[in-house]
């Protein structure tokens, strides 16, 4: 609940700013042309990802996973509820991002929502646990790159490993995959699978 009341003030932060006019924030879609809402939605998405997976690697830091991470690490078994679980000053720091996101990239009101929709979304995905999806999802050629229950899972298990929020990409770059993660998806799906 205190996490939702951080995310509250963000966004009523967000929007005295946009009042304001000092955001990057706009309503008119012609104004960066409908190719733009895309490219901005999937920007944001990187941007989100790779903030995300350097601030998370920190809060594991043990001078301040206690204060910062513990409470949603409750969760050794992540459910759907998990995903909401943040100690207050991670909800803050997580909230910066995309107070600061709004004040630097030209968003359209949408793609605010879309970004928003996307991480809630993902992260409630996330965390439904690896038996609840179909052995497939997302491991197929593409999946290999995206983050989802059986990754994430690993996290809540073993705590030094998978930081990212929807891609695996800073995971493989930096070594913070699970050595046998990539093993256990090929043997999911045999080398002469469809889905290599």
């Amino acid at each position: 609940m205190l996490s939702s009341a951080v995310f509250a003030l963000a966004a009523a932060l967000i929007l005295s700013a946009y009042t304001a006019g000092s955001t990057e924030l706009y309503t008119d879609p012609r104004e960066y042309g409908l190719w733009y809402l895309g490219v901005s939605y999937g920007i944001g998405l990187l941007l989100q990802d790779t903030y995300f997976y350097f601030t998370h690697r920190l809060f594991h830091h043990p001078k301040l996973f206690s204060w910062l991470h513990q409470g949603h690490h409750r969760s050794r078994y992540p459910t759907p509820w998990t995903s909401f679980a943040f100690d207050p000053l991670e909800a803050v720091v997580q909230a910066l991002f995309l107070v600061g996101l709004v004040f630097v990239l030209p968003l359209h009101f949408i793609t605010v929502i879309a970004v928003l929709a996307t991480m809630t979304m993902w992260a409630v995905l996330n965390h439904l646990g690896p038996d609840r999806l179909p052995s497939l999802f997302p491991h197929h050629w593409l999946g290999r790159w995206l983050i989802g229950p059986a990754h994430h899972s690993i996290h809540h298990l073993k705590y030094t490993v998978h930081y990212g929020l929807y891609f695996t990409f800073w995971d493989c770059l930096l070594g913070s995959e699970d050595l046998g993660y990539r093993q256990s998806i090929k043997n999911l799906h045999p080398p002469d699978s469809k889905y290599e």
